[in-house]
């Protein structure tokens, strides 16, 4: 294997991506990116700026004049909006709601993707988002695809929500997951999809270290001497 490889990983909101993507690179040693972070961000700029949810050019405009980037401390992500980390106020329903339609137009994409883009040739990580191994890393060494009950992912998202002391009501969430899925499965631009040659499994009932321990039992048996 190369020096520098990627792991890419996608499935639909809750199925556990963000989690195991960051027990994953821990146990391998390497840096995880939250791509949906990046979404997120461009999504709170656009909350924060006061335009309409719907207006495209104005969310454009908004993402095109943000300094939206990710830096690296300790092994750990921190999103950076205009120079304020604020890994603190992007996982709100809101925000999860708004970067599920900011993340559909496809120039807020081609630039959060030319960054993610630049990183991943220059240090080893996992990836983890909505279309890291269609579109955004089509050549990435390893292509996972996690997906889980619907329900079970609403709880997941309600159980997260409540414990960083967000009210919120179970059926919200889950009819929230449902809106969500809809916007990244049927949007024009990269939506969300298993690439061909992803390696899919379910998560359902596995504990964020045995879905780590799968993948590195993929990757064990999958290795070349191309990557």
């Amino acid at each position: 294997m190369n020096d520098v490889y990627t792991i890419a990983i996608d499935g639909p909101a809750g199925a556990g991506k963000t989690t195991v993507s960051r027990d994953l690179a821990n146990k391998l040693n390497i840096l995880h990116l939250d791509t949906g972070a990046m979404y997120r961000a461009s999504a709170l700029a656009c909350l924060q700026s006061g335009i309409e949810k719907g207006d495209t050019n104005a969310i454009i405009k908004v993402v095109n004049d943000s300094d939206i980037t990710v830096e690296f401390q300790n092994g750990e992500q921190k999103t950076m909006l205009n120079g304020e980390c604020v890994n603190h106020l992007i996982r709100t329903p809101e925000v999860s709601l708004w970067a599920s339609d900011v993340s559909a137009v496809p120039e807020v994409r081609l630039k959060l993707v030319e960054i993610q883009r630049d990183l991943s040739k220059k240090i080893s990580m996992v990836i983890d988002g909505r279309d890291i191994g269609t579109y955004v890393l089509p050549d990435a060494d390893f292509k996972i695809f996690m997906t889980a009950d619907q329900k079970l992912r609403a709880e997941r998202r309600y159980k997260e929500l409540i414990a960083k002391g967000v009210e919120v009501d179970f059926e919200e969430v889950l009819q929230d997951q449902l809106y969500r899925d809809e916007q990244d499965t049927n949007r024009e631009f990269a939506p969300l999809k298993a690439a061909e040659d992803a390696f899919i499994f379910d998560t359902t009932g596995l504990s964020i270290s045995e879905c780590a321990d799968i993948i590195i039992d993929y990757m064990n048996k999958n290795r070349s001497t191309e990557c």
